[in-house]
């Protein structure tokens, strides 16, 4: 049975992920290397999430079947909540540049809205699938918004502005994958939309009306406008991305070898910006083979999503492909200007250890999905 399961796993697939990890330890090495901490550090403990995230996507991938989760989602929804709690207290969660969004373990730091990221996933999916044409009309929507509203609002606590708008995408895509009509979502989109847009307009003017998001986050918000606004401060960071990738040109600069990142000009190399450093020291050609890369990704789960057996893999797998394709867009509309700084970290390419993790559970619960519906071939 387990050399069946083998034959059958998506080998492109795990070629394309694999990709992607070696090109992040590959760029992660220069990102770093300016760092006080040094690179060998933080290569070294991305290759260790690596290892523990590919151990965990083989046990998910092979030890049970999906379908379980519909029985484990009351216990999985509880143990988010408890662990959203837990961050906020402050004799457990540790504060790091203003937030209070992760617990200190010693040997490792645990940031649990990243793993409720994907226990939102799996939660949503059972509600959804077992409410299969109840999506239609707004009221039916309530209650979806109010099992989002408890998670969405302690990761909005914390406060992660980035996590939060990563929910809200993974909330509209898997209501919409689940068949809510999409003039509905549209619409309160749109009015979501409009609200926002005039709330904005009535903080910057003279009434200056309290908006409940701190000065700081506002300001990220807004500043890709024009960045040159603020030049030294809020709009430093989009200037010096757009001044490292533009330099890269056709062919880069040369691995080691980016001036805005080894004279340390980039802010968050290693992290955030970790696409500007492609974009300076890889050149367009780098850059984009990186997006072909994604690409690949985005459709071949997208496939797989499409075999699969049940509506709940079916949804299981567009959370997922939601979560990673925001992500994508999210990250590199930030880093080339066009999108606000939000803090929101690129898949398989950024450092961090929660989020690698996080990353290679998503894989193992696709290939769980995708193997189940080979499996039933036979």
């Amino acid at each position: 049975m387990f050399s069946r399961r083998l034959k059958n796993l998506d080998y492109n697939f795990l070629l394309v992920i694999g990709l992607i990890l070696v090109m992040n330890l590959l760029v992660l090495s220069s990102a770093a290397a300016a760092t006080h901490e040094g690179a060998l550090y933080y290569v070294k403990r991305q290759a260790l999430w690596i290892v523990l995230g590919l151990i965990a996507a083989g046990f998910i991938t092979f030890s049970f079947d999906y379908s379980k989760l519909h029985q484990w989602h009351h216990a999985i929804y509880g143990t988010m909540v408890v662990m959203l709690v837990a961050v906020l207290i402050p004799v457990i969660g540790h504060m790091a540049k203003g937030a209070q969004r992760s617990i200190d373990f010693g040997a490792f730091v645990l940031q649990p809205s990243e793993l409720a990221k994907i226990m939102i996933i799996i939660c949503f999916a059972s509600y959804l699938s077992r409410r299969q044409g109840e999506v239609q009309h707004l009221k039916d929507l309530v209650p979806c918004f109010l099992y989002f509203a408890v998670p969405f609002g302690l990761i909005f606590k914390q406060p992660d502005l980035g996590t939060s708008l990563v929910f809200i995408v993974i909330f509209f895509g898997m209501l919409y994958l689940a068949g809510a009509r999409p003039s509905l979502l549209l619409k309160i989109i749109g009015g979501c939309l409009g609200v926002i847009a005039l709330a904005l307009a009535l903080h910057f003017s003279p009434l200056h009306m309290p908006l409940p998001l701190k000065d700081y986050q506002i300001s990220r918000l807004t500043v890709f406008l024009d960045p040159y606004s603020d030049p030294t401060r809020d709009g430093y960071h989009i200037i010096q991305s757009l001044v490292a990738i533009g330099s890269g040109g056709l062919w880069g600069k040369g691995l080691y070898r980016g001036t805005q990142v080894q004279l340390n000009f980039l802010p968050e190399p290693h992290t955030d910006f970790i696409f500007s450093v492609i974009g300076e020291e890889l050149g367009f050609l780098g850059a984009g083979i990186l997006l072909i890369l994604y690409y690949n990704l985005i459709t071949r789960t997208l496939s797989m999503a499409f075999k699969s057996r049940d509506s709940f893999g079916r949804l299981i797998i567009g959370g997922i492909i939601c979560m990673w394709l925001f992500h994508i867009l999210e990250n590199i509309g930030m880093t080339v200007g066009i999108m606000p700084i939000t803090g929101i970290p690129l898949p398989f390419m950024s450092y961090g250890g929660s989020f690698m993790l996080t990353n290679m559970i998503a894989v193992g619960l696709v290939l769980n999905v995708y193997l189940r519906h080979e499996l039933m071939l036979f």
